[in-house]
């Protein structure tokens, strides 16, 4: 019998490098991985043409594609997460000095349904009362899903649009994911963010999920065991990696970054349904409260079956 070989695209981090270069391999199937870079870039390569048989994903394209019975299914594995109080940056020219100053301004993000966004408009709404409806967000990416109708209050701009030198121009008064800007009229909106985000953080246990990993449906359909084994390659791989950490050994600035959040969260890369629902119910209620998703999803609906339980 023919081996299986799985197409495979995921981001090389500390935790699936052993996935990566081999030493760790899942139980009945071998990986044929596919070098995405940045990793954002096979997501809609997956959404739309189905293009890997295994895909990291950003947790609201899963969600919107779930909406639209993309036939893909997600392994409560999750890669990339990261605090997100710090990722709106404001011009401090626009007159926009605490987050309800956004009423009636323009907020830059790349696209509506990017994750970042969402955590950031969901935050913005839940914690410091924002009415999402009275801004007007402009982003000059496509949405991956592509049947996904933009809100009204959405204005698309040139896709060669480039959202720090907006936020620096003023043509918006703040942005979304843009990464560190070295200007003195560009400060994050959010007074202490990381003070702010570690509050967030204990009061909620929700520590804010970026990616996640999907199967293609006829995958699982002709090879039902791929989803849990999966699922114990990526935990024996973190495990290996938690050691690495642990030992506090030839450490990378990644891998030190990862040691500064296992100080203040305990786990950095929290695996599997239980340790994750107070995040994944979040940001399901965050998509519906924005317009992504119709109905609020129960937590369990959104993973293979045989992976519900895998810790």
């Amino acid at each position: 019998m023919q081996p299986l070989t799985l197409k495979t695209a995921i981001g090389t981090y500390g935790h699936t490098k052993a996935l990566k270069d081999g030493s760790i391999t899942p139980q009945g199937f071998t990986f044929d991985h596919v070098e995405v870079t940045p990793i954002i870039a096979a997501f809609r390569r997956m959404i739309r043409n189905l293009e890997f048989d295994i895909s990291e994903m950003a947790i609201s394209t899963y969600l919107c594609a779930r909406a639209f019975d993309k036939p893909i299914t997600a392994i409560p594995i999750f890669p990339l997460r990261a605090f997100q109080h710090g990722s709106i940056l404001v011009n401090t020219k626009s007159g926009v000095e605490k987050p309800t100053d956004l009423h009636g301004k323009k907020v830059g993000v790349r696209a509506y349904t990017v994750t970042g966004g969402i955590w950031v408009r969901g935050i913005l709404a839940n914690q410091y009362g924002v009415d999402l409806d009275q801004v007007t967000w402009v982003v000059p990416d496509e949405e991956h899903v592509s049947e996904f109708p933009l809100p009204k209050n959405v204005e698309k701009v040139a896709p060669e649009s480039d959202l720090k030198e907006m936020l620096l121009s003023g043509d918006v008064a703040a942005a979304i994911g843009t990464g560190p800007m070295d200007s003195p009229d560009i400060k994050p909106l959010i007074e202490n963010p990381t003070e702010a985000a570690l509050a967030f953080y204990r009061q909620t246990n929700v520590y804010p999920i970026n990616h996640m990993v999907v199967i293609k449906n006829s995958v699982i359909e002709q090879h039902p065991g791929v989803p849990s084994a999966l699922f114990d390659a990526f935990a024996r791989a973190k495990r290996e990696y938690m050691q690495k950490l642990n030992a506090g050994t030839d450490l990378t600035p990644q891998d030190e970054a990862m040691v500064k959040t296992k100080s203040q969260v305990g786990d950095p890369i929290p695996y599997g349904v239980a340790a994750n629902r107070p995040a994944l119910a979040t940001m399901i209620r965050y998509n519906v409260q924005q317009g992504i998703i119709p109905r609020n999803y129960n937590v369990e609906e959104l993973f293979h079956s045989t992976t519900l339980n895998q810790e």
